[in-house]
């Protein structure tokens, strides 16, 4: 047992070293994009199914509380929380809807989208990131290894290098984190001299 444990964090371990070593320069094309987004009056948008759905939520809840700085709240929203809006949205139109409409009611020209998809493959994302790319959105897309078709809409794209859904979903969360920071490190960290 013991082994296996072992094993298993140093699993995760060189998963997270190969990602960060292959995109470190787009976490900070990234971090930039949406400081630049909240300067102007914009918001962040997050969605995702399942495991994803709570790196969402968890995500928008450290921009709109906070990270590690004390700080005014800063405008995110995880589609995948009002199981109101979900539940009526599948029930008069399709599953495959549900983020899709919340969409384009709720974003504006400027703001960005975090689409989260382990596998890449789930329909209700790929149909928001459609409507993302009609509505001209930044989009920005967290998945694996299988995911390279819906990479491929997104403006920026992390393809985390398993297909191991928990290595997957580890290394999401992980750089939902290292984002915040950076945004926060760029809106509110007082210049060096």
């Amino acid at each position: 047992m013991k082994e296996k444990i072992l094993q298993t964090f140093e699993e995760s371990i060189q998963v997270k070293k190969k990602f960060v070593n292959e995109n470190v320069d787009t976490i900070i094309e990234v971090a930039k994009a949406i400081a630049n987004a909240f300067n102007d009056g914009k918001k962040l948008i997050l969605f995702g199914n399942g495991g994803s759905a709570t790196d969402a939520s968890h995500i928008a809840a450290e921009f709109i509380n906070r990270f590690k700085k004390e700080r005014p709240s800063l405008p995110a929203i995880a589609l995948n929380t009002d199981m109101a809006v979900i539940t009526s949205i599948a029930n008069d139109y399709d599953f495959s809807e549900v983020f899709a409409k919340q969409l384009k009611s709720l974003s504006n020209e400027g703001d960005i989208v975090i689409a989260i998809s382990t596998s890449g493959s789930s329909p209700n994302v790929l149909k928001a990131m459609d409507i993302a790319k009609k509505k001209r959105l930044t989009t920005i897309a967290f998945t694996g290894l299988k995911g390279e078709k819906f990479a491929s809409k997104a403006t920026h794209a992390f393809i985390v290098p398993s297909e191991s859904t928990p290595r997957i979903q580890e290394t999401h969360i992980t750089l939902g984190h290292v984002i915040c920071q950076m945004v926060e490190e760029i809106l509110f960290e007082a210049p060096r001299k």
